[in-house]
């Protein structure tokens, strides 16, 4: 993995963790969310979010499930993808970006609401489970625009957890 303090010196930079939260009929959980401007439509992402001074990526995964959904893990799998990557300009106010992808295989559950800053009360249009191909035809822009072959690609490899209770 890169060094994020030394690519901090390179310009503005943002460390990211991203979930496939994958149910059992291989949907996954999606935000329907805005990104830096709103005069820019919506796109759909997976939970997860920016790794916070001090924190790893696992503890940035495990934190933004919890704020994002309500899921309460103690530990995730290792990332089955993790790379330096160039960030949507059209979504994001850095230029550089490192990520880590992580998959959990979890039975469906409703996100709950209660963890999300006011920013995301705003920016989150919706939440829904969708499957590759659902997110392969849907009108809105989907981010990354390979995650449809990621998420088939990750079918077969998967880890089991237990969603949040109200």
């Amino acid at each position: 993995m890169s060094d994020p303090a030394a690519l901090a010196d390179e310009g503005t930079f943002r460390a990211t963790s991203r979930v496939l939260l994958i149910d059992p009929s291989g949907a996954v959980l999606m935000f329907l969310q805005y990104g830096k401007d709103r005069a820019i439509p919506p796109r759909w992402i997976t939970p997860g979010g920016g790794v916070d001074p001090g924190e790893n990526h696992d503890q940035a995964a495990i934190r933004e499930l919890f704020e994002e959904t309500g899921l309460v893990l103690d530990r995730v799998p290792a990332p089955f993808l993790e790379e330096d990557f160039a960030p949507n300009q059209l979504w994001h106010p850095y230029q550089r970006g490192h990520w880590a992808w992580y998959d959990i295989r979890i039975d469906r559950f409703d996100p709950l609401r209660d963890g999300w800053t006011a920013e995301e009360q705003i920016d989150i249009v919706e939440g829904r489970w969708m499957t590759a191909e659902g997110l392969a035809e849907e009108g809105h822009a989907v981010e990354p625009a390979e995650l449809p072959a990621m998420l088939r690609e990750r079918l077969t490899h998967l880890t089991l957890a237990t969603p949040p209770k109200d």
